[in-house]
């Protein structure tokens, strides 16, 4: 077999899976959020929890989040808006979503005209703001559902309102982030734990200074917060890592 129809059949996959993914902002491990959908106005937890839950059964990785006294609802990462646009469009013609609003990159402060130093601090300071957004929301193993968030979608959650799209899952925002020692933790960053005897990484909290960190601890109880130093936490601490 020649190298070069090798190298042919290498490049007809990659561009076939490229055209797959057409209309869909690319990602890496962890990657900006381009422009996305946001719907729903509610005075009612619940009935944001509902409006996720049910837009996640249908593929479309939509969670909840609390702004102006109200809750709203907001899914995808579509590479312009008027792919977006289209795709809501669509939505709404099946009945899935009513009103909508396409969120503009623009307006994440990651992407801020900024000098980076200034940036960053601002992207810190509403991380830990839309952490504390959470207090209280129960816990639900595997993601936002009519019943809450787990540990990792609450972090994916208040980084994506942020321009960030994080894994889904604990361990690979673990090994998606860069190290930071404990030392120089700083606020937003993500404090990861092995609760399963050591064995891998299954949890993670939102660093918000002064040693605590908030998370969703488990089955039954609410998003809180936590300090670092506890006997507990700093038996299955990991490690941190940063995503700015």
């Amino acid at each position: 077999m020649s190298v070069l129809f090798i190298f042919s059949i290498y490049f007809f996959l990659y561009f076939a899976n490229a055209s797959s993914l057409e209309g869909i902002a690319s990602k890496n491990y962890y990657a900006n959020i381009a422009y996305s959908i946001q719907v729903g106005s509610f005075k009612s937890l619940e009935n944001a929890w509902n409006l996720s839950n049910l837009l996640s059964k249908k593929g479309l990785d939509a969670f909840f989040f609390k702004q102006d006294g109200v809750y709203k609802v907001r899914f995808g990462n579509f590479s312009s808006a008027d792919i977006a646009r289209k795709q809501a469009m669509n939505y709404r013609k099946h009945g899935i979503i009513s009103d909508f609003f396409i969120v503009n990159p623009k307006t994440y402060a990651i992407n801020l005209k900024e000098n980076q130093s200034k940036k960053f601090h601002m992207v810190r300071k509403t991380l830990v703001e839309n952490a504390h957004s959470y207090m209280g929301t129960p816990y639900k193993w595997g993601g936002s559902s009519s019943s809450g968030f787990d540990c990792s979608g609450l972090a994916r959650a208040v980084y994506r309102l942020n321009g960030l799209d994080l894994p889904r899952i604990s361990q690979d925002q673990f090994h998606a982030g860069k190290f930071v020692l404990k030392a120089n933790l700083q606020q937003g960053d993500l404090v990861f734990f092995t609760t399963n005897n050591g064995k891998s990484v299954n949890h993670v909290g939102i660093y918000i200074g002064n040693g605590e960190f908030i998370h969703a601890p488990g089955t039954g109880k609410t998003v809180t917060k936590a300090k670092l130093d506890s006997a507990y936490w700093k038996k299955v601490y990991k490690g941190a890592r940063t995503y700015l």
